[in-house]
């Protein structure tokens, strides 16, 4: 086989790359920097990353990707033309793809993923449903009739489903993950402090001293911003509990996604559930005490997966032994099958 397939996991806030036979050799974040009068592609990735809000005007730094999607569908074309550039070593076959969606998405989305793949340099795209991905990646046989539950938080979507027998039985997709969790900082220190920070301070704080669950200890962490009264600069400190202050809105509305979700699920597999635990995945499960949180609202034993952040690409990757099976264009979208 002269062209490796790759399986990619299209995140929100980063971008992994698997590749058959070698496993995940590319993790970057989903940002393109271009230069604003020609329109010419500068830099991908982290050093795209690092640029962000740091740019004089004729340069520009975005993140194409928004809440799980594409919204700019020239830049995620050649953002996955570089990265897949990055990771075939030569061009002559071109590779199969598989990339990850969210379990929400509409067939127009769909179809813009598809054309974006194909448009970067694939011979065929395939799709395949980030919370199945994600519980092939962490480790769960999905093939036997037996019901666990996946919670996948990401950085723009967070993904609720209850998977048997390889397909998805009841779901949710909901717009609230890591880049909401760094807006509602932003946003409760402008409140509080009176004091105006950037995102990558907040997405600083969240990673640090962020919780959703009261930490054993306080910690605290000494930040910078600009005051709003007087338009200088100014340090202050902030406590975990305050984070759990300024986290309640998007973490209830999780909770009550998931709580969605267990509701519509039949009796049986909701029992399979209490038994085998709520599994959780993505970068925004690492948040600390989410588990214990949803674990006190719902009685039932949740914890986090091995890797949690690379547990969708795995899964994607290791769905690339199926490819032969699969159908043009898409996967078994297990919904299709429940809608026709």
């Amino acid at each position: 086989m002269f062209s490796k397939d790759i399986g990619i996991d299209l995140g929100t806030a980063s971008i992994l790359v698997y590749v058959a036979g070698k496993g995940i050799v590319l993790q970057e974040p989903s940002v393109v920097a271009l230069h604003k009068d020609t329109g010419k592609l500068l830099k991908v990735g982290t050093e795209a990353s690092e640029m962000l809000g740091k740019t004089p005007g004729n340069i520009v730094a975005i993140r194409p990707l928004r809440e799980g999607v594409i919204s700019d569908y020239d830049m995620t074309e050649k953002m996955l033309k570089e990265f897949i550039r990055k990771v075939t070593s030569f061009r002559l076959f071109k590779p199969r793809i598989i990339i990850c969606v969210p379990s929400g998405i509409t067939e127009v989305e769909e179809r813009a993923v598809i054309d974006a793949g194909i448009q970067a340099g694939a011979r065929r795209v395939y799709l395949i449903e980030e919370p199945v991905a994600a519980a092939i990646g962490a480790g769960i046989d999905i093939a036997k009739p037996d019901g666990h539950m996946i919670v996948d938080i990401g950085g723009g979507t967070s993904d609720i489903a209850v998977i048997s027998l390889s397909g998805i039985v009841e779901s949710t997709s909901i717009k609230i993950a890591g880049d909401q969790f760094d807006e509602a900082i932003v946003k409760y220190i402008r409140r509080k402090h009176n004091v105006l920070i950037g995102d990558r301070t907040a997405e600083e704080l969240k990673m640090k001293i962020g919780c959703v669950f009261p930490r054993p200890e306080e910690t605290s962490m000494e930040i910078r911003g600009r005051c709003l009264m007087t338009g200088l600069p100014r340090v202050f400190t902030v406590t975990s509990s305050e984070m759990i202050e300024a986290f309640e809105e998007p973490a209830t509305r999780i909770l009550e996604a998931i709580h969605g979700v267990l509701e519509r699920t039949p009796p049986e597999l909701v029992a399979d559930i209490a038994t085998n635990g709520i599994v959780m995945t993505g970068g925004g499960s690492l948040l600390w005490g989410f588990d214990k949180l949803i674990e006190s609202h719902t009685g039932i034993e949740t914890h986090v997966a091995d890797d949690a952040i690379s547990c969708v690409a795995l899964g994607t990757g290791k769905s690339l032994e199926w490819v032969n099976e699969m159908q043009d264009g898409t996967i078994n979208l297990s919904r299709r099958k429940q809608m026709n």
